[in-house]
């Protein structure tokens, strides 16, 4: 993993244009940023093989009405490695960390059928010699995940006049129910165009077409259909230690039920936390934290968080290890692209 210091300021300024604009041409984003289109292809492809970032299409599951769930195993010694490198082999698991001394795994699922997620909760982990306990939580309420996530990293690494230049790629994933009432069926060419922006979500609107058997225009409006109905995002993932983020953590608070939404909203406002639900069971809301050291952790937890209306507990667990964020594995610390990515490069 390369170390924090190789990321320069025009690399991170190119990070936060894409979190802005991931689909952007190099030459939009040159032009807002002042630079050349050559400059940013190679300041992006760089990051891209250094494992920094991955620009990648995630399926939302709640759009297609099926719930979503976090799930803590308690694991036997010697363990935690083979059945966290299991769950993040799986399609519908996409996001595995390690905890507690190495004998928790934390891991979300996004089962995409009722069928493909009672498989895994209610029969091949129960199954599993080596898991001690499980405790699965249902997420009821999201307030911030997935293109909400903006780094506190790059927090004015754009002037406003050059992320406006940018225009948007969409709105951010901010607060929004979990699963849908009304939601949207998939079609074939739907579903190849989603493993095609999975393995790259800036693949162009002409391979687009290419996968789904579709003309560019079809292509293009349907693709606006299944990010306006949140059916998928064009997220940026970004490898946390190369920016200085060397400290994570789960957060797990117990608030007053009529505290919650607020605790919520308030948390997502926070630029330390990558991701903040609703959720069931004795701790009602989660939340990913990401800080610099374990000081700036206890700082954060402890001024910020421990004040907050309604607060009754909380227990802060760090990452040992993140083994799969948002779909992408790591190694390292460092994004690896899956081999269909690296064969359309």
């Amino acid at each position: 993993m390369t170390e924090s210091a190789s990321v320069g300021p025009d690399d991170v300024r190119i990070i936060r244009a894409l979190q802005i604009a991931p689909r952007a041409s190099f030459a939009a984003i040159a032009s807002a940023l002042g630079l050349t289109e050559g400059a940013v292809n190679r300041r992006y492809r760089r990051l891209r093989a250094d494992g920094v970032i991955r620009v990648a299409g995630v399926v939302n599951p709640g759009a297609l009405g099926q719930s979503r769930w976090l799930v803590r195993l308690r694991c036997r010694p010697g363990s935690v490695a083979a059945i966290a490198d299991a769950l993040a082999k799986r399609d519908d698991v996409n996001w595995v960390a390690l905890s507690a001394a190495g004998c928790e795994i934390t891991c979300a699922t996004q089962s995409r059928t009722r069928e493909q997620r009672e498989d895994l909760l209610g029969q091949r982990l129960p199954r599993t010699a080596a898991v001690i306990d499980i405790n699965a939580f249902a997420m009821l309420r999201q307030f911030l995940g997935g293109r909400g996530h903006y780094w506190s990293a790059l927090e004015g690494a754009l002037s406003p006049e050059e992320e406006a230049a940018l225009g948007s790629g969409g709105p951010p994933f901010t607060e929004f129910p979990v699963v849908t009432r009304e939601p949207l069926r998939l079609t074939p060419e739907d579903e190849k165009m989603l493993d095609a922006l999975s393995a790259d979500g800036r693949t162009s609107l002409v391979d687009l077409a290419t996968a789904a058997g579709l003309t560019p225009g079809r292509v293009s409006r349907r693709l606006a259909v299944l990010l306006q109905h949140r059916v998928v995002h064009i997220d940026v993932e970004i490898a946390a230690a190369a920016l200085g983020y060397h400290a994570r953590a789960n957060l797990w608070l117990r608030v007053h039920p009529s505290a919650v939404k607020r605790a919520g909203r308030t948390l997502a406002q926070e630029p330390e936390v990558a991701f903040v639900a609703a959720i069931s069971g004795p701790w009602n809301i989660h939340a990913v934290a990401h800080c610099r050291d374990l000081d700036e952790l206890f700082e954060f937890t402890s001024d910020r968080i421990g004040p907050l209306t309604g607060l009754q507990s909380m227990e802060v667990s760090p990452v040992l290890r993140h083994v799969k964020q948002a779909g992408t594995r790591l190694s390292d610390d460092g994004l690896l692209e899956p081999s269909s990515a690296r064969a359309r490069r």
